[in-house]
């Protein structure tokens, strides 16, 4: 199976569905910021990429960080919309919701936008590349994104969960967004390194596992944190 980011490739490499110089620039950018990192794409390599000039970036954006935050919110905005209408949902069926449920709200979602829509993969990269990034601005953006879908989950997860401490189920949260950004954007090693035994283009199974696990995790008895000796 084939890394689907490997190799940096021109974003205008397949037809797109929309000439919209716009739409255009998004994609190049989203891609570009996958392969090399925000800082590394430079507005001219994007323009060539989607075959547009730097006017026409000032034009639709303004500035580069306005594009970051374009580019983020044209996935992440019904992205998360999605997420809050599977959570209506399970706790419209049930004031106390099952823990594996409100997890498959959170990261199902995410899944299918990498395996469904064009572009996802390369999505997928650029969020996890944006927490390694040096400026500290571009991580805020980001977060900018999450913190309402952040608050939303955790209070659902604290009716399910009453006797977790927040501190213990912050830190929870905190892993779960991680095993599901690393399987989003890097789903392909777990190919690669069981030599083709596990296959992360298999939906179902991998959003079946990836809920069991993180759902033990969740459910797990409260960590014992012991106070360091100080004598």
């Amino acid at each position: 199976m084939a890394d689907p980011l490997e190799a940096p490739h021109r974003a205008n490499a397949e037809p797109s569905d929309s000439p919209d110089t716009k739409t255009n620039l998004l994609d190049a950018a989203e891609n570009l910021f996958a392969h090399e990192g925000v800082h590394r794409a430079s507005l001219r390599a994007i323009t060539q990429s989607a075959g547009a000039n730097l006017a026409a970036v000032h034009y639709h954006f303004g500035s580069k960080e306005a594009l970051v935050r374009e580019v983020l919110a044209r996935r992440l905005g019904p992205l998360n919309r999605r997420r809050i209408e599977l959570l209506d949902q399970v706790e419209a069926a049930d004031a106390m919701p099952a823990v594996k449920d409100i997890v498959r709200a959170f990261v199902q979602p995410t899944l299918e936008m990498v395996q469904r829509e064009r572009g996802g993969h390369a999505f997928a990269r650029f969020v996890c590349r944006t927490f390694s990034e040096p400026d500290e601005s571009f991580r805020d953006i980001v977060l900018e994104q999450f913190r309402d879908i952040v608050a939303r989950f955790t209070t659902a997860f604290e009716r399910s969960l009453p006797d977790l401490p927040r501190e213990e189920l912050f830190w929870r949260f905190h892993f779960m967004v991680g095993s599901m950004v690393h399987t989003a954007g890097l789903g392909f090693l777990a190919h690669r390194l069981s030599d083709g035994l596990c296959n992360p283009t298999d939906l179902d199974g991998l959003t079946t596992r990836l809920v069991r696990f993180l759902t033990a995790g969740l459910e797990a008895k409260a960590t014992a944190i012991q106070e360091a000796d100080p004598g």
